[in-house]
């Protein structure tokens, strides 16, 4: 444990804090140590003078009571590199509720984490918006993930993923099978567009498809932004990346990002054995994509 955090512990129980003060009285003593045989590390004990309480290092720590804390990162990075959780819990010989709750663990983790690099990084002035859609359980439940991508760094700033009613061919039988789903785009564009005003520009360039519900959303929470529309098409063949059979792909950073986000997750391929069980795992995976996207963008 780095000198500055020994300075900066803290009772779990009465709070008290040692001070930086050398001379002034120290209530919370070292009480020995013991070997933790999860990570091969040796953990410091302590005392608090005060209530009498015992406590360790790992004590406040957010992996406090985890067993197998050394498998965390290695789990994440199974998840993002196109691995189920199964043949994730096959290859790090874990079980696969194991590999579920780490996978919680780290999800809650990357969400602060991008949350954080974002507001460290400088507003964005260009933007690119839309929606990627994917299915819980059943292609009759459809997802939409609304994406939020800056342009050229392709950093995410943002995502939220609702439920939607099924569309075309899949629509009758939904609604026969699973009854009328509720559509929640709307709520979700609204909760991301509420986190994206602390990080993007009041007049920032917002670029989107020609999906007729963006410019009155876009309208009501950045009035002062540029909204350009650019007509939907289609890649012009595999390995082409941004060429498309209309020209040069105007929005090329989100279709990129989009494309790794199905790459990398194994849920979200187009044609995969994997399915999401809830939304909430949809939600947990796709966190952790964000999170280490952007990390892997930064030199």
């Amino acid at each position: 444990m780095q000198q500055s955090a020994v300075m900066e512990l803290k009772c779990p129980t009465c709070e008290f804090k040692n001070t930086n003060d050398r001379h002034a009285n120290k209530n919370i003593l070292k009480d020995g140590s013991y070997y933790r045989t999860s990570d091969r590390k040796r953990v410091q004990r302590y005392l608090c003078t005060r209530c009498l309480t015992r406590f360790s290092s790992s004590t406040l720590h957010d992996c406090y009571l985890q067993k197998k804390r050394h498998m965390n990162g290695l789990v994440a990075r199974q998840l993002v590199a196109g691995v189920s959780l199964r043949e994730s819990a096959r290859v790090l010989k874990l079980n696969r509720k194991t590999i579920a709750r780490k996978m919680k663990f780290m999800a809650a983790r990357a969400r602060k984490d991008l949350l954080t690099f974002n507001k460290a990084q400088k507003r964005a002035v260009r933007v690119q918006f839309d929606d990627l859609e994917t299915f819980e359980h059943t292609k009759c439940k459809p997802i939409s993930i609304s994406l939020a991508v800056e342009a050229k760094s392709r950093r995410i700033l943002g995502f939220e993923i609702a439920q939607m009613p099924a569309k075309g061919k899949l629509a009758h039988k939904s609604r026969r099978l699973y009854g009328r789903r509720k559509d929640h785009r709307s709520q979700a564009r609204t909760k991301l567009f509420e986190t994206l005003k602390s990080l993007i520009s009041p007049f920032a360039e917002i670029t989107s498809d020609d999906n007729p519900h963006y410019p009155q959303a876009i309208r009501k929470h950045f009035p002062h932004s540029v909204h350009v529309r650019i007509k939907g098409g289609r890649s012009c063949s595999t390995g082409q990346g941004e060429l498309k059979k209309v020209g040069f792909d105007p929005i090329f950073s989100f279709n990129h990002t989009a494309a790794m986000a199905r790459y990398r997750l194994s849920r979200l391929i187009r044609k995969t054995w994997c399915t999401s069980k809830c939304i909430q795992g949809i939600i947990d995976h796709f966190s952790l994509f964000a999170a280490f996207h952007n990390r892997s963008l930064s030199p």
